[in-house]
């Protein structure tokens, strides 16, 4: 089936990778590598990460239960420690990758987020919040998980979206950092791309789209 859309994650594909911050961080706060995320993954559907992206708790209720699941692991690490590291720097080559695209496809975001964190909350800087929202005023449709109460991997989301664009999954380029969010696009019939590095993504994206970025 010919491709009628592109769907994208936003952090790790359009910015950097907030991952690249988690480890500075740790490095500074003499934290193991990568105990953030290990945090983040335990219990992924019900810890403290799931709940607020899906809008289910408050950001002083994330900041305490955040704070006992990394206690649990062995280092006290509150929640809004980490919320400032959310915010990575935008890729400008991906930006227009997302131009080109619009031009030719339909255009879609999902986004796992937190309330605060569309435009300035995730930003860091008012620069940043405006090249930010200008990015998202390019897309057809938005889903962001704490205004949808559904977030990634749950393949409703995905679904949602296809249903926004009045596309078939088959139909859909998908791109996101993670590959646990890509494996319920890549089932549902989509072409998924897992993002590690900007050169692979617009090398990817032009094999799957035909478009040169």
């Amino acid at each position: 089936m010919a491709i009628e859309a592109v769907i994208w994650d936003f952090g790790g594909v359009f910015t950097t990778s907030p991952f690249e911050a988690f480890r500075r961080y740790e490095a500074r706060a003499g934290l193991p590598q990568d105990f953030i995320r290990r945090v983040n993954a335990a219990d992924p559907d019900t810890n403290a990460w799931a709940l607020f992206e899906r809008n289910e708790i408050d950001a002083e209720a994330f900041d305490a239960m955040f704070l006992e699941e990394a206690t649990r692991l062995g280092h006290p690490l509150r929640g809004a420690q980490v919320l400032p590291l959310l915010s990575g720097d935008v890729r400008p080559r991906v930006v227009a990758a997302l131009k080109t695209c619009k031009a030719r496809f339909k255009v879609g975001c999902i986004t796992n987020n937190i309330v605060t964190g569309h435009g300035t909350g995730m930003a860091g800087s008012v620069e940043k919040a405006r090249a930010i929202a200008e990015i998202f005023a390019q897309f057809d449709a938005v889903l962001e998980s704490s205004r949808a109460g559904v977030r990634k991997p749950d393949p409703r989301i995905y679904e949602m979206m296809c249903d926004l664009l009045a596309v078939a999954p088959e139909a859909c380029v998908y791109l996101d950092d993670l590959g646990v969010n890509c494996k319920p696009a890549a089932a549902l019939g989509m072409t998924a791309i897992k993002v590690t590095t900007e050169a692979q993504l617009l090398e990817d994206l032009a094999a799957a789209t035909g478009l040169a970025f």
